[in-house]
């Protein structure tokens, strides 16, 4: 990664201050995006089978099921988190059947004979009985009674045994979602009396009416894996306390951290296993850089791919659509994406109209005191897709206690993290300030034009750059827009959603025009997680938008303001900030009572 970043770094200060001040980071458009050509070679693979290339990517699952087969507990339960979908239920039906090596030719269940005023009931003699299994793997996203545990069905006095989902699976492993199990509690209660039994007991389904005739019980043998995400698992376990802790447990890994070739081999593997299964035509070599490129935008970083099988369906499917030939190839990927993007953009693009149309101000040249451009990522409910919009933030500074004002806080439209935020950068600035007396002036800091909750520390890096430049009365660049948190010593902390942080504001500037200067700074641990937009890379490239990574507030300050923050015996902001505060206390030892004014002696200033 270090050899993708341009390092503008200041000479050395003299000795006694042993420190280094690295002024800016800006990247290089190589950063901007996963580097696919290193496993360029790796793209013609050759397909595995789905228990090899499971085994490679969910070890401890796969240890998991194969635990589940093979233990001997009087209650054989697996618990899974996991994604509930329809392809992650199927992904781990396919698994398992690929594990059961127990004998196919072996007989579970048996055979229920209906008389006109008896029913009997026989052990198994063939496949063709009426409740005969041979064990197997069994799933379903979604099941009612019926379908679980069968039911009797009378017509014209003549009744029938309908089995159900528990006795075609006896002998053989149960795969069960449980959003199902949870919302049906009843199910629930019965299911697990029916595996702690093992025996299946007919019952009629309506209370207040008995059944016409007793049907025998018949021994049920079950495994069952239960799979859910974190919230149902931990309703599971508040309703089944002794259960859980006794079933055993795995979790399906969302993503792969990209170590070394191998794993990304490993992951091409995966993909070309859920194509095959999905029947679609073998990806390209051209299609692998376009996916691990979205892919890197899914999970937010260059070094992790994503495993979800729902997420790798999707977009192999809509490529798909699009291809003409034997193979997926780089271009059917990139316009189903973009495809995607336009039909799930009107939205954005309302809210990028409310700014050039001035709606929503938002100023991308000249400069400002105590105004910053931050970025925002928007989340509408019912909305797919989240994307970025610039917020403008300004600050006032007048006389006063020392008191930060928050006004998102004040107004009960900031979060906790917010004002966490807020109260953490000030902090910094009061102890790099040195003061022996409280800060003679309060200041307010606001969103502007912001009408909806906001919450997070994402913002507390700008929010702390426009409360120096009010303070020491010095322009910021408002061509540049800044996201990141600070922590108390004034480093830059890492922060989510950069991605469409940084192409709402290029947006904003692209269709303003782009001047050659403007630019976002970020983060530098939030380099690995940049996948931009081809339209950012390519202006990034021709010098006409520009990334700056930063560590500290003190590397931030100078690209914003074009003055540094701390420079012995030279113009700087901290020296802007301290003469302001001297010459405040002057005016106010100026302005006290006369019979007061014998203060001013002992007084600072």
């Amino acid at each position: 990664m270090l050899n993708r970043l341009k390092y503008c770094i200041m000479p050395l200060l003299p000795t006694a201050e042993k420190k280094i001040t690295l002024t800016s980071t800006q990247l290089e458009w190589h950063a901007l995006q996963p580097d696919t050509e290193r496993f360029a070679h790796l793209f013609p693979q050759t397909l595995c089978n789905e228990k090899t290339c499971f085994s490679m990517l969910q070890p401890r699952l796969y240890d998991g099921l194969n635990l589940l087969l093979q233990t001997p507990a009087r209650f054989p339960l697996l618990l899974v988190k996991n994604a509930e979908s329809t392809e992650a239920l199927q992904l781990l039906q396919k698994v398992l059947a690929s594990l059961d090596d127990s004998p196919s030719a072996t007989l579970y269940g048996g055979h229920y004979q209906t008389e006109s005023d008896e029913i009997s009931w026989r052990a198994a003699q063939s496949i063709g009985d009426n409740f005969a299994s041979q064990g197997g793997i069994f799933a379903a996203d979604w099941v009612e009674s019926e379908q679980l545990f069968g039911c009797v069905r009378i017509h014209q006095s003549k009744l029938t045994l309908c089995p159900g989902l528990v006795h075609r699976a006896n002998g053989g492993v149960l795969l069960l979602s449980l959003r199902t199990l949870l919302a049906q509690p009843l199910l629930w209660v019965r299911l697990k009396e029916i595996v702690v039994s093992q025996r299946f007991t007919w019952y009629s389904p309506d209370e207040t009416r008995p059944l016409p005739l007793t049907i025998p019980a018949m021994p049920l043998k079950l495994r069952l894996v239960l799979t859910g995400d974190r919230d149902a698992l931990a309703e599971f376990q508040e309703i089944e306390p002794e259960l859980a802790s006794a079933a055993l447990y795995s979790e399906f890994e969302d993503q792969l951290r990209l170590d070394d070739e191998d794993d990304v081999s490993h992951w091409l593997n995966w993909t070309q296993w859920i194509a095959d299964c999905l029947n679609c035509p073998p990806p390209a070599a051209d299609f692998w850089p376009v996916l691990m490129h979205e892919a890197a935008r899914y999970t937010g970083d260059q070094e992790s791919l994503p495993l979800d099988p729902s997420w790798l369906s999707q977009q192999l499917l809509e490529s798909q659509l699009l291809s003409d030939r034997a193979t997926l190839s780089g271009e059917n990927l990139q316009q189903a994406l973009a495809n995607r993007i336009w039909r799930e953009s009107f939205l954005s693009e309302r809210v990028l109209d409310d700014i050039l149309t001035e709606q929503v101000r938002i100023e991308t040249a000249g400069e400002r005191i105590g105004q910053i451009n931050a970025l925002s990522v928007i989340e509408f409910p019912g909305h797919p897709r989240a994307f970025g919009e610039p917020s403008r933030i300004s600050c006032v500074v007048h006389p006063g206690d020392g008191e930060l004002t928050d006004v998102e806080r004040k107004a009960e439209l900031g979060g906790n993290i917010h004002a966490k935020g807020m109260m953490i950068m000030q902090s910094w600035l009061i102890s790099e300030l040195e003061l022996d007396h409280p800060l003679p002036f309060s200041a307010s800091v606001v969103f502007e034009q912001s009408y909806n909750e906001v919450d997070g520390d994402s913002a507390s890096l700008a929010e702390l750059c426009v409360l120096v430049s009010a303070l020491a009365s010095q322009p910021v660049f408002q061509h540049i827009a800044v996201t990141g948190s600070v922590d108390q010593f004034g480093q830059v902390q890492p922060v989510g959603g950069l991605n469409e942080k940084i192409e709402g504001f290029f947006a904003v500037c692209d269709h303003r025009g782009l001047s050659g200067n403007q630019g976002v700074i970020l983060p530098l641990a939030n380099v690995r997680h940049l996948a931009l937009s081809a339209e950012v890379i390519d202006a990034v490239r021709n010098n006409q938008f520009h990334l700056w990574a930063v560590s500290s507030v003190e590397e931030a300050l100078p690209l914003l303001t074009g003055v540094e923050w701390s420079k012995e015996n030279q113009p700087c902001l901290l020296h802007s900030i301290q003469e302001r505060i001297t010459q405040l206390n002057q005016q106010e030892a100026r302005h006290r009572p006369w019979p007061l004014r014998w203060l001013n002696w002992f007084l600072p200033g």
